[in-house]
């Protein structure tokens, strides 16, 4: 759990780096204002994300399910968050309807504050 940790957080973080620019350069001349904020919302959670996932898989040892809920938390609460957040924000533009995609960007976000609610216990119950 350790490897996949350390390997989700340094894929996110490459992929942060790879979709701002994008979002920089070729989004800003084809959305609006307001999808490309929200696109650029789902870049920057997903860097905090990498952060986390670095962070936590350098300090965890992950001998127990609740150290690896941390990190299955994170890992899948930062894909439903960004990645319905980019769906949402490209919809317009590839002409698709993934609205369906709303109410899974809030079921993310509270899978991420539930990962670092986690670390905090473990934080708090190891005296680190």
């Amino acid at each position: 759990m350790k490897t996949i940790t350390l390997v989700f957080g340094a894929a996110f973080g490459m992929l942060s780096v790879i979709l701002g620019a994008f979002g920089a350069h070729a989004l800003k001349k084809i959305l609006s204002v307001e999808r490309l904020e929200s696109f650029e919302t789902g870049v920057r959670y997903q860097m905090y994300a990498a952060f986390f996932l670095l962070i936590a898989g350098y300090i965890l040892k992950f001998d127990t399910s609740s150290q690896k809920w941390i990190s299955i938390l994170m890992i899948g609460g930062t894909v439903l968050f960004s990645f319905s957040i980019y769906g949402l924000s490209l919809q317009d533009h590839f002409g698709l309807n993934l609205k369906f995609l709303g109410p899974i960007t809030p079921l993310g976000g509270l899978f991420m504050i539930l990962a670092w609610l986690m670390l905090i216990f473990y934080f708090v119950k190891n005296k680190i």
